[in-house]
């Protein structure tokens, strides 16, 4: 049976030094309405998603810091998403 300690996020993977692997990921909008309407993109089905920049990086992204321009107003999928667990080590080994 797992201890609690195997749930504690990796360490040593921090926002600050990821490179902001999960800024490449898609964020679908379910009921985010804090999110400037310049940083969503609506699809041809009429989802909303954060908008992404040519390259695949979210447009809310400051490039020259890699931290979100908008995180108090955030999406909920971005909120979620939770540093050093299994989604977060994915984003990085895909980004590698």
């Amino acid at each position: 049976m797992p201890t609690e300690v195997e749930f504690l996020p990796d360490t040593e993977v921090t926002c600050t030094n990821c490179e902001a692997s999960c800024c490449r990921l898609e964020a679908m909008l379910f009921n985010d309405t804090e999110v400037p309407d310049k940083f969503i993109e609506v699809d041809t089905r009429g989802d909303r998603r954060m908008a992404r920049l040519e390259d695949g990086w979210c447009s809310a992204l400051d490039r020259n810091t890699m931290s979100c321009t908008i995180y108090e107003n955030r999406p909920w999928i971005c909120r979620e998403f939770e540093m050093g667990k299994d989604e977060c080590i994915s984003a990085r080994a895909a980004n590698l």
